[in-house]
């Protein structure tokens, strides 16, 4: 038997809760049963379903681009710099003799030029790819300014659709002639689309999210 008051256990034959002292003639005492699994996770994702979602806009967008670039700009330095010593291609430079032919000067500079292109554009790719794929879901920059990207059911993104993002991206946009322009269209896109997608985020069926 059970307490009405408090809830304490009253042994039989006594008048009075020992705990609180009501009489013990009383209604014994209801226990509300705890909520089973399944509603507590049906409560859960109905007021995850009501919080609000923030897009990222524009200018945040921006800013962690310039933050990526100087956080990628460091390391493929480096990295451009060993392979050039480990290739000979600076000393390759050195060498050449101001009386060979202008081709041949110009075929040197151009495989140095063509070198930092390829490393540049390796580590961005595996930079972007691997960490918007991660559990961090975003870049250094991103993750700084509380960014991360999603499908468009708001879940972490696997490595190859992080890769088609990049590429829908960051390689159209630098195409000789109509990648300025896909660019230009791009950013426009980022501030007028409900979603704040740009063209490479459509594509790749993805969400730039902020965190608040």
């Amino acid at each position: 038997m059970f307490c009405s008051k408090c809830g304490a256990t009253v042994p039989e034959g006594v008048s009075f809760c020992p705990a609180c002292g009501q009489p013990a003639g009383g209604a014994p005492a209801v226990m509300p049963p705890a909520p089973s699994p399944s509603v507590a996770a049906a409560y859960a994702a109905s007021a995850d379903a009501r919080r609000p979602l923030y897009y990222a806009g524009f200018w945040l967008r921006v800013v962690a681009a310039v933050l990526d670039l100087i956080v990628l700009g460091i390391p493929v330095a480096c990295i451009f710099l060993v392979l050039a010593v480990a290739l000979g291609a600076g000393a390759a430079i050195h060498k050449i003799n101001p009386d060979d032919p202008p081709f041949t000067r110009i075929a040197a500079l151009i495989g140095f030029i063509l070198l930092f292109v390829i490393v540049f554009a390796v580590g961005e790719w595996l930079y972007f790819a691997l960490l918007e794929a991660s559990s961090w879901q975003g870049t250094v920059g991103k993750k700084i300014l509380g960014l991360y990207v999603t499908d468009l059911e708001g879940k972490r993104i696997s490595f190859g659709r992080a890769s088609g993002r990049f590429c829908a991206g960051r390689l159209l946009a630098r195409l000789p002639g109509p990648g300025g322009l896909y660019f230009l269209v791009s950013c426009i896109c980022v501030g007028f689309t409900e979603k704040k997608q740009a063209l490479h985020d459509m594509i790749a069926g993805c969400l730039v999210m902020k965190k608040v």
